[in-house]
């Protein structure tokens, strides 16, 4: 399982919300930049990152920090955030991103997400964010009409590739992973699914390899302290001598399957 250490962008720092909400920003470093290169020195091959300002409004404001990260980290870097044209996503591809991840545009316009899956195949994802079971978009204020079992169907449909999904619910206060919804989605969908919202321990991560989950993103239990990203990277890889089917939770996953 890769591991993605997430860094959220708003006003040129790295940040992390709590649940989704503007109101309650934390700033934990004012050069992500910097913050990219620890990342990569501590053993981290990808990057999960977002433009929160964009998420709100579909602009690129931190479009020349995320080329300097990009240039800078050699890292594969996966973005999301305001990617709602074409243009855009192909501005960002130019400028260095491995992978672009549409959200709100997604949900709203599926003839772009059709035109980008067939002119960049593997370099789209989608931004799947679950709230009270309905897909939110614009940067998690509003809920669509889509729930979750309709909208991941659907993406099945058009051979989505790779989805990210975050229960929102969970995001940002290191309550663990929704292994249950994992567990559900894994089994039923064949995608590539990277779970976000949540992580909060080595024996999440653990979890989460053991349901054949394709990544998983590491926010604030990275930031707080509760982890060390070392540490994590091997906990995702299976490399700190701990067996897969000896997971806590996992069992009690396994009773829950089939539920979102």
């Amino acid at each position: 399982m890769i591991l993605y250490p997430a860094i959220d962008l708003y006003e040129g720092k790295a940040v992390r919300l709590r649940q989704g909400r503007y109101d309650d920003m934390t700033v934990y470093d004012r050069d992500p930049a910097s913050l990219a290169l620890r990342m990569r020195d501590a053993g981290a091959t990808h990057l999960h990152m977002v433009d929160l300002e964009g998420a709100r409004s579909g602009s690129t404001a931190n479009l020349a920090l995320i080329e300097k990260i990009a240039a800078a980290s050699g890292l594969f870097i996966e973005l999301g955030g305001g990617i709602r044209s074409m243009e855009t996503i192909q501005g960002y591809l130019n400028c260095g991103i491995s992978r672009a991840i549409l959200g709100t545009a997604a949900v709203e316009n599926e003839r772009l997400l059709q035109e980008a899956l067939e002119t960049f195949g593997g370099r789209i994802a989608v931004g799947v964010d679950l709230k009270d079971g309905f897909v939110a978009v614009r940067g998690w204020e509003e809920k669509s009409s889509w729930t979750a079992e309709a909208f991941f169907a659907h993406l099945t449909e058009l051979q989505v590739h790779t989805v990210i999904c975050t229960d929102i619910s969970r995001d940002g206060v290191l309550a663990g992973s929704n292994h249950a919804l994992y567990a559900s989605l894994t089994e039923r969908y064949p995608i590539d699914l990277i779970a976000s919202g949540g992580v909060s321990s080595l024996e999440d991560l653990r979890g989460l390899r053991a349901l054949g989950m394709s990544g998983a993103i590491l926010g604030r239990a990275y930031y707080s302290g509760a982890v060390t990203l070392e540490d994590a990277l091997r906990a995702a890889a299976g490399e700190d001598g701990t067996e897969a089917g000896n997971d806590p939770g996992q069992e009690a996953s396994r009773g829950k399957r089939g539920l979102l």
